[in-house]
């Protein structure tokens, strides 16, 4: 099992009349290899449990083991080195450095890898032709347009090839045919090279395009099932 999340609890506020459970007795389990929706409407949950799934938080209760490795007894520097071997995270604002072109932002990480030099260059150029953004390595995301920038922020997350990929509305920001564009390269990441992908969104039309779908509402999991996905080109995929 690659990922197995138990009871889990997100709370704020713990004991006050302010309490908030964002996260509210969750249990989750994902095998290698799956492709997976989590949808869910703003303020249900979601975004705390990718969170949490990808090392940015902790848990205020319960247990995730992330590939045999029980996360939340770690350090914040073993936790960031998890996400670093571990994750390749995708966000609707791109997140990329402004100051940076394309070739530097994708190369970030895998200085903080530790990735050689030579190595390195032939990673950042492999992960920009994979999302064809090549021919604008030199570009800073000024010059780009959004869905230029959102596949730069892909090839950043999938230049190191770690085993899961994390998108959290990847397509939001996107009008429809260029988040069609990034659906694609997802599930070619999940088809072609193995990927775990887990993909947050608020649309059921993109959540369609998964393999397993999983429903959360106040904090709680609330449906979890399998999927005949429609093809990422029929999704509807909107801004």
């Amino acid at each position: 099992m690659l990922i197995e999340i138990e009871n889990v609890f997100k709370i704020y506020n713990e004991g006050r009349e302010s309490e908030v459970r964002a996260l509210d007795g969750v249990s989750l389990r994902i095998d290698r290899g799956e492709f997976v929706a989590i949808i869910g409407a703003s303020g249900s949950g979601k975004s705390t449990l990718m969170n949490i799934l990808g090392c940015l938080d902790v848990p205020t209760y319960g247990s995730y083991h992330l590939d045999g490795t029980d996360v939340t007894e770690l350090s914040d520097r073993e936790l960031a080195r998890i996400r670093n071997r571990e994750i390749g995270f995708i966000f609707q604002g791109y997140n990329l450095i402004s100051a940076l072109n394309a070739y530097e932002n994708v190369e970030l990480p895998l200085i903080y890898r530790g990735v050689g030099i030579t190595k390195r260059g032939d990673m950042i150029m492999d992960a920009l032709r994979r999302v064809n953004m090549a021919d604008r390595a030199k570009h800073k995301p000024g010059q780009m347009s959004g869905g230029q920038q959102q596949r730069v922020a892909i090839a950043r997350a999938i230049a190191a090839k770690p085993p899961i990929i994390m998108a959290d509305e990847p397509t939001g920001a996107l009008d429809s045919k260029t988040g069609l564009h990034v659906l694609e390269i997802l599930h070619t990441l999940h088809e072609s090279e193995g990927a775990t992908v887990i993909l947050i969104t608020h649309d059921s039309s993109i959540a369609a395009t998964a393999h397993r779908i999983v429903r959360i509402s106040d904090g709680r999991i609330v449906a979890d099932s399998k999927n005949d996905p429609a093809p990422a080109n029929e999704g509807g995929a909107t801004a």
